[in-house]
């Protein structure tokens, strides 16, 4: 038995039991890690829909149970809600009432909320677990057969009440991602001791894979948030643009109509509340511009650069636009100039007290310029604290991650100057 002291069998003897304990170890914890993993995407979906599809579309009555409210929520957000994994939805009050769920034969109906639910309704945060389909309002969930994982989380009405937004989740799917998961991590249970440090990079390579999807499933529930938001600020916009413009359009007419037949003071009082509607509108369209920028590629960044500079004009600031060159420029440079303009022309109005301003955009080799000047009281760049080019700052930023230059030229008394170059290769 010689051969069992051999350094080469205690060396295999010790590895082999390394591997085996490496092999119990490594598929516990990385089985405990996609579990939580898996349920931790689920939460993150569900807080994301929660609070940027679900809320901004509720409308005013869906808490008092108004039939109309309930068809318009239906109507605007349901298929953005049904997305993915999620396979049902539904909202609470407080009180344990079913304001909304796509099986309508819920709606209206009162359950005891849990303990845990109750929880997240009075301190918000997002919880889940697995659904229990004995309960009568989970009876509709039978029907789609297998467990599902019940997520809920806060959100608001449009009245300040907290409700409970509660998605349910396929089970199924969580058990696939969390399988994905332990198939990433095999390459780690196998081998010997020395196999695993020869397997060090590909395991980089491994979790480098696995982190970038992640980060890329973060980028498209980030996507989804900023569609969503896009949603509703074009929705109250085109109601605002279609309501109170189109009424101040209107009785603006209307009051000019009145002037012409007037005589004497009540002529000139007519006038000036003509012209103090007219001014309103201008004031409303230009606020329309900040809620929702325009379609940059349909109506051109020129047009867009019009309505934004229209309020400085309005005051007696005599304004230049010059835009040449911006065809076929990809619109992510268009709206990045975009962008800067607005923040840069924003500036002005607060702070610079200009008497003329003007703003260029041109082509300058693969770069699309954009410059904003004024001749008003300037700053000093390097000494501004505050908030007062927080916005400004922020562009900066932006400019430079997407490859661009961005250069502030000012002095106190002397105007300011903004420059921006965004490459359109």
């Amino acid at each position: 038995m010689r051969w069992l002291k051999s350094p080469v069998v205690q060396f295999l003897a010790t590895g082999l039991v390394t591997l085996v304990v490496v092999i119990i170890a490594t598929s516990a914890l990385s089985r405990s890690a996609a579990d939580e993993e898996a349920v931790a995407d689920a939460r993150t979906l569900t807080w994301v829909l929660g609070t940027s599809v679900a809320q901004p579309a509720i409308p005013e009555g869906l808490v008092a149970g108004d039939a109309a409210a309930i068809d318009r929520f239906d109507r605007t957000a349901l298929d953005r809600l049904l997305v993915g994994d999620v396979l049902r939805v539904k909202i609470w009050d407080a009180d344990g009432t079913v304001l909304y769920s796509d099986r309508t034969e819920l709606i209206g109906m009162s359950y005891p909320l849990g303990e845990d639910e109750l929880d997240v309704i009075r301190d918000g945060g997002t919880d889940a677990e697995i659904s229990d389909l004995g309960r009568p309002e989970n009876r509709f969930e039978r029907e789609i057969g297998g467990d599902l994982l019940e997520v809920y989380t806060r959100i608001r009405s449009p009245e300040g009440e907290p409700l409970l937004f509660e998605a349910y989740l396929g089970v199924d799917q969580v058990r696939e991602s969390r399988a994905q998961v332990l198939d990433r991590f095999l390459p780690i249970t196998i081998g010997s001791p020395l196999a695993l440090v020869a397997l060090s990079t590909p395991l980089v390579v491994l979790l480098s894979r696995r982190l970038s999807r992640a980060a890329r499933d973060r980028e498209r529930l980030l996507e989804a948030a900023v569609r969503a938001s896009d949603g509703e600020r074009l929705r109250i916009a085109r109601d605002l643009h279609d309501g109170v413009v189109q009424d101040l359009a209107g009785s603006s007419m209307a009051l000019s109509t009145a002037a012409a037949r007037a005589d004497g003071s009540e002529r000139q009082d007519l006038e000036d509340i003509g012209r103090s509607l007219r001014v309103s509108m201008r004031a409303l369209r230009s606020l329309l511009v900040e809620i929702y920028p325009p379609d940059l590629h349909a109506a051109g960044i020129a047009a867009a650069l019009d309505d934004l500079v229209a309020p400085l004009v309005a005051t007696g600031v005599e304004v230049d636009v010059d835009v040449s060159g911006d065809e076929g420029a990809p619109r992510s440079a268009v709206a990045l100039v975009w962008r800067v303009a607005q923040e840069s022309v924003r500036n002005v109005a607060r702070h610079a007290r200009a008497g003329r301003m003007s703003v260029t955009v041109r082509r300058q080799g693969e770069a699309l310029v954009l410059e904003v000047v004024d001749d008003g009281v300037g700053f000093d760049p390097g000494a501004t604290t505050g908030d007062d080019r927080f916005g400004l700052r922020g562009t900066t930023s932006l400019v430079r991650e997407h490859g661009g230059t961005i250069e502030v030229d000012s002095a106190p008394g002397s105007g300011t100057m903004v420059r921006v170059e965004v490459p359109i290769r």
